[in-house]
């Protein structure tokens, strides 16, 4: 097995249980409040680790309670938290609101995840060194996203970036350097500016990916699973149906299996299986990383979806 980075957020979740998501300027009455370890960065990490992997973490957290508990929930599914400094500011804070459909809205505060820098990042170079895959999303400044990127690819690691929340802007040149990129269709949309509403759209948006460099696209649809599109090849792999609770963290626990099952030596299209077994049981508990599944949990699903794949 080979060794996985994440560079990224740690955040502490604010759970807000709502009848809908609030319409601008409107007024609702949340029903409860609860508080979950999360974060992007670290919810890949966290899942990477509870699914088998072996995982590093470079981050920063705010000297307060928030800072102690994200560390604590890392290192107690086996992440490797040397790499996550604290630093005299607030910890990162998400506002998540959760309606009656499990479907969720999110407002970050960035807080200590503005200081992974690029000067962080130079000081910790031998954990890049030291890995196979780097796993990066956006909820650090997107210049050490990018400064990462380049780094990895010059000494030769496999990068894989999950665009959320999906930048304005991305430069050109920095596609051609991601081996795997894993947006859901409105970052699809938001990193081509092009309509990714139907699967026959997906495919040919994502094929944009394809000409500007990126080597495989996996775009994320929710209940629908996921989509494969790597050139001319393009492959839909359903998700198994479960009863959802609460969404928040599916695209981090998906974007963390596919790179455990790639670490394992597993093929591409084993790992999407795999990943969408793991997201599918955990959107199926509420919270971010209390909501991850364990690998035996994984695996006992995995068996029989790995033989259900419709080509698109």
């Amino acid at each position: 097995m080979s060794r996985l980075l994440v560079v990224g957020s740690l955040n502490m979740d604010m759970v807000v249980s709502v009848p809908a998501i609030p319409k601008v300027g409107e007024t609702l009455l949340g029903r409860n409040l609860q508080k979950h370890p999360g974060g992007k960065g670290a919810n890949q990490a966290y899942a990477a680790a509870s699914l088998g992997g072996n995982v590093s973490m470079i981050g920063a957290v705010g000297k307060d309670e928030h800072g102690v508990t994200l560390l604590d929930s890392l290192k107690s599914a086996g992440v490797d938290v040397s790499g996550v400094k604290q630093v005299d500011c607030n910890t990162g804070l998400a506002i998540i609101y959760v309606d009656n459909n499990s479907q969720n809205c999110i407002v970050v505060l960035q807080g200590a995840n503005n200081y992974v820098d690029e000067e962080y990042i130079d000081e910790l170079e031998s954990y890049i060194k030291d890995t196979e895959w780097i796993i990066l999303q956006m909820e650090i400044p997107q210049k050490t996203v990018e400064y990462v990127i380049r780094k990895g690819a010059e000494l030769n690691k496999k990068i894989l970036l999950n665009p959320a929340p999906a930048p304005e802007s991305f430069p050109e040149e920095l596609y051609k350097m991601i081996d795997i990129i894993t947006p859901n269709e409105v970052e699809l949309e938001s990193l081509t500016g092009l309509p990714a509403k139907t699967r026959e759209q997906i495919i040919e948006v994502a094929k944009v990916l394809n000409k500007k460099g990126v080597k495989q696209v996996i775009v994320t649809c929710g209940d629908k699973g996921a989509i494969l599109v790597n050139g001319e090849n393009a492959v839909h792999f359903p998700a198994p149906e479960v009863k959802a609770v609460d969404t928040t963290a599916a695209g981090d626990t998906f974007t963390a299996a596919v790179a455990v099952a790639l670490s394992e030596g597993k093929t591409i299209n084993e790992a999407i299986v795999f990943a969408n077994c793991s997201a599918s049981i955990s959107v199926t508990r509420p919270g971010a990383q209390s909501s991850i599944p364990s690998r035996r949990e994984v695996e006992e699903m995995f068996g029989d979806m790995s033989r259900k794949k419709l080509d698109a």
